[in-house]
Formats: structure tokens, sequence, C-alpha cells
């Protein structure tokens, strides 16, 4: 039992990546589970990585850009809305923009080790993930 963990959201602070993205983490040796709070016109940079993901959105709509759409989106995309799930395998890439202000609970396994790292510049910078400047981790 000394692995056992009780999280309330409300108690733990939501880390600011800009001032249109925040989140709060709770993770393990095998998963994380993020809340990640979007305000209407955020942009999560394209990027991959080798964590397959789960996206629920609680509250919201998200527009997904996926694969080659990632880095040039254009009319092909995922809407995910309120109660809707978008599952992302390993290694694919894709782009996100709030439409509306959103939370969504991210799902990771294994967990994102940037994110823990707070290595995670493209989400700081808003830059996509391979486009970052050397030097500019954790920039804002």
């Amino acid at each position: 039992m000394s692995d056992v963990r009780k999280h309330v959201w409300d108690d733990m602070p939501i880390e600011e990546l800009t001032p249109d993205i925040g989140r709060r983490l709770i993770w393990s040796e095998q998963q994380m589970l993020a809340h990640v709070y979007l305000k209407k016109g955020a942009i999560v940079p394209a990027h991959d990585h080798v964590n397959e993901q789960f996206t629920y959105v609680v509250n919201g709509w998200l527009r997904f850009w996926v694969g080659e759409h990632a880095d040039q989106p254009g009319s092909e995309y995922i809407d995910i809305k309120s109660g809707e799930v978008l599952v992302i395998p390993s290694h694919v890439r894709h782009r996100a923009e709030a439409m509306e202000d959103t939370l969504d609970v991210d799902i990771f396994n294994p967990p994102r080790q940037d994110w823990i790292n707070k290595e995670d510049s493209y989400l700081r910078t808003g830059l996509p993930m391979g486009n970052v400047p050397e030097g500019s981790q954790g920039a804002r």
C-alpha cells in the first residue's frame, strides 16, 4: 500500500505554460494523467512523442490536425467536443487548437518525461517540436 496515493485536483496548483495554457499533472511509473486548461484560441504546436495518448475533452472543443496535416493545418481535421475522446498512437504527429475554453484530460503511457522535467519547450514557446532553437528549453 505504500505506493497508493490520493490526489485532489482542486488542491493542486495550475502550472502556467503560456497565458492561454495551463496544466496539473499526476504520474506513476507507467501512467500520466493531466488536466490541461486551454483558453479559446490556444494553440498546441505540432509535435509527436513515443507516448500513447488519450485526450478526453471534459468541457469545450479542441480541433486536431494529425499526421501530415499537423505541420500545415488546413481543411482536414478532427473535432473533439465535450464527452469525446481522441486516441493518438505513439509517434503520430499532431497539433491542436482550442475552439472554445476547454478542459481536457490527457492520459499518457509511458509518462511524458519532458513534461515532468519541464523540457516541453514546444508548448512554452509556441514553436512546433523540431523547430525550437537550441538553448530555449523552458523559455516562454
